[in-house]
């Protein structure tokens, strides 16, 4: 692999700087001179290592926490051993086959991605999450509306394989719930058959038509229906399954309070992260982002490892695991690239 970042090393200074990330991520503690000097493969005494690191430092690949002589990693340190130095394991058989059989193609695809995103969290102990497939070539069977509190309604889609998509919608005023029974059948009986796309473009049109022409409930049924239907309704609890995210608690590069705020805080919202794993769409295998590198300050002291997942050639979603940026690449690189092809294959098995 090439790095992104032009920088140019001695191969003393690519050593020593290997070893000390692969002994920063295994201790998690900043790594001294001395310690590095100790270590297989160093011929040089412990105040030549301590000049190399400060040369490391001045190209902004180490920086010197406030407490400590010793040096950690920075995002560019990271992205280069990413890069370049990275050796990914391979996957034990054992660990391949019981995820493959936690898959069950039998199971609903709701429940497929709940399967993965735990799996992923409980394998890498961190964060893991999963994009719900999309289903725009999906027929649609019925759609429900029920009154909820607050000026709420819960919007039912059934799918043509007993898929259910549930959307909770802030309307303007209260409902009754024969008012929405009789939207529902007109509805049901205007767009009953058709894709979700088929439904939304043909939603747009109305929506060009003059509004003194419709009827109360033509309005309705555009109004709400458009929301349940639209394409821009991305980052809602229906979009991305996540869990673990109480994992990133036990880290210690995560355990300022702010920087855990601010984490919990995108992960309930679930916008910021839905919306970058879905720049992941079209990309080719694995991706890594480390930092800021994100684009989102809430994971500045993260790395987001993704991949996509697929059924019939076409990219259906997103999975992938959050952490520390001093996680064990080598580990959790092939644990999200397997999760997404066996993810794949359970889903076209059942399709």
């Amino acid at each position: 692999m090439t790095s992104n970042i032009d920088i140019e090393f001695s191969e003393r200074e690519q050593h020593i700087l290997k070893l000390l990330v692969d002994h920063y991520i295994a201790d998690g503690q900043p790594v001294g001179s001395r310690t590095l000097s100790r270590m297989p493969g160093i011929d040089i005494s412990a105040a030549s290592v301590r000049n190399v690191m400060g040369d490391l430092e001045q190209m902004g690949l180490l920086k010197s926490p406030h407490t400590s002589a010793g040096r950690i990693p920075t995002s560019k340190a990271w992205r280069v051993f990413v890069d370049t130095m990275l050796e990914v394991r391979q996957l034990e058989d054992r660990t391949v086959n019981e995820f493959r059989s936690a898959l069950d193609p039998k199971m609903s695809e709701q429940n497929l991605v709940k399967t993965a995103s735990n799996y992923l969290s409980g394998f890498t102990r961190m964060a893991g999450m999963v994009t719900v497939p999309k289903h725009e070539g999906k027929a649609l069977q019925q759609v429900e509306f029920l009154p909820l509190s607050d000026r709420r309604i819960l919007a039912i889609l059934i799918m043509n394989d007993s898929e259910v998509q549930n959307r909770i919608i802030h309307v303007d005023r209260e409902y009754k719930k024969d008012e929405l029974e009789a939207y529902s059948r007109q509805l049901n009986a205007e767009y009953l058959g058709k894709s979700l796309q088929e439904v939304r473009d043909r939603l747009r049109e109305d929506l060009q038509h003059s509004r003194d022409a419709m009827s109360k409930s033509m309005q309705f049924m555009i109004d709400i229906a458009g929301e349940v239907f639209s394409d821009d309704k991305q980052g809602d609890d229906n979009d991305m399954i996540v869990a673990g995210e109480t994992n990133l608690m036990r880290h210690a590069d995560l355990s300022n309070m702010e920087t855990l705020k601010e984490l919990f805080d995108a992960f309930n919202s679930k916008r910021d992260i839905y919306h970058l794993l879905e720049q992941c769409l079209s990309a080719d295998g694995v991706q890594i982002f480390i930092g800021r590198e994100s684009g989102y300050d809430a994971l500045g002291e993260c790395s987001l490892v993704t991949a996509p997942y697929e059924t019939d050639g076409k990219v259906l979603g997103v999975l992938g695991v959050v952490g520390p940026k001093r996680m064990a690449y080598d580990q959790v690189i092939p644990v999200v690239d397997i999760a997404s092809k066996l993810l794949s294959a359970a889903l076209n098995s059942r399709s």
